[in-house]
């Protein structure tokens, strides 16, 4: 067995409190920057922008942010930087797409836009994207001001894309996988590869990461999606039938749709078609007889072990570790 070998089987007892506590000096710096640069003026910013950004996520794209430079032995604050930019990023979505969604719930919490309105969530999303690109020019980096545009603009593709999906009971798994990889995995992508851009790695040392975070976004929205149809509200801290009611074919009700009976089929198709909870039960009982949670979970799987894949080369450490793990973790974790 050699050094890589050894090292890649330390992940099965790492588990996501020992990731954590191992960064969690760094955190602790990035929750400040965060709460420091949120500041505003304007009272109603002020208030909804904190109530978002602590209701509770678990902070998984500036993790990534932080183990990746580590594992290059980065030794300024760029990480720090990066990793609040990363976090300001994903909330500026998380605003914009409960709007696009009319979601009540996430992370157990009422939505923004359920306090405060559309139009105080999408005009306060706009102030923490340009936020985000306010400190972004602080770090006075081309390289990475490339990245960060291209992948804003390439999410804000992945979510027209899904918008045009909605209610398509045709949507392709291709199609539907791109959605992924554009509107949330584009963020892990991007998050993994300036880890090893601020230490001024390798072309190959940084595509590695990159593709890391991509199959480890890609892993993380699979499950999401699989938790659609097998948890509890309290547990997943949503709207159980959220996906469901919007008319979003993912993978799981694409699937049980395919391999169903004909009466199944025409009953998932017209739920895609108009939207609504009215079969839900019965939508569920076909996803589970065919099997449609073990197939999106087992693709999850798959991405999750491409993303381990690709690091393996990396030097060995317990940064590296943790990568390893949190790649184990997005497929394996309950919530």
């Amino acid at each position: 067995m050699n050094q890589n070998d050894a090292a890649a089987e330390k992940p099965e007892i790492m588990n996501i409190e020992h990731i954590r506590e191992l960064i969690a000096t760094d955190m602790s710096l990035v929750n400040n920057l965060i709460e420091k640069s949120l500041y505003s003026d304007v009272g109603l910013i002020d208030q909804l922008g904190h109530y978002i950004i602590n209701s509770g996520g678990k902070r998984l794209r500036p993790a990534v942010v932080l183990l990746s430079s580590r594992v290059f032995s980065y030794q300024g604050d760029q990480n720090i930087n990066l990793a609040a930019i990363i976090e300001f990023i994903h909330t500026a979505t998380l605003l914009h797409d409960d709007v696009v969604d009319a979601s009540l719930l996430r992370r157990g919490h009422a939505t923004a836009n359920q306090r405060w309105g559309n139009e105080a969530s999408v005009l306060v999303g706009d102030f923490v994207y340009s936020r985000a690109f306010q400190m972004m020019v602080n770090i006075d980096s081309m390289r990475v001001m490339k990245i960060l545009s291209e992948t804003t603009n390439t999410i804000a593709e992945g979510e027209v894309q899904q918008l045009i999906n909605c209610h398509d009971p045709d949507t392709t798994q291709d199609s539907y996988l791109n959605v992924i990889r554009n509107k949330t995995a584009k963020l892990f992508e991007a998050a993994a590869q300036l880890g090893a851009v601020i230490s001024n790695r390798t072309e190959k040392e940084e595509q590695a990461m990159a593709a890391y975070g991509r199959h480890l976004g890609t892993a993380f929205q699979l499950i999401d999606d699989v938790f659609d149809y097998s948890s509890s509200s309290e547990e997943l801290g949503k709207n159980i039938g959220d996906d469901l009611a919007e008319g979003k074919p993912t993978l799981p009700l694409l699937y049980a749709m395919w391999n169903g009976n004909k009466h199944d089929a025409e009953v998932i198709r017209d739920a895609i078609e108009n939207g609504g909870l009215e079969h839900i039960d019965q939508i569920k009982d076909a996803i589970n007889s065919t099997g449609a949670i073990s197939y999106t979970a087992k693709i999850a799987d798959a991405e999750a072990e491409l993303a381990i894949d690709a690091i393996k080369d990396l030097p060995p450490s317990e940064y590296l570790d943790a990568l390893y793990a949190l790649a184990k973790f997005s497929v394996e974790r309950q919530y």
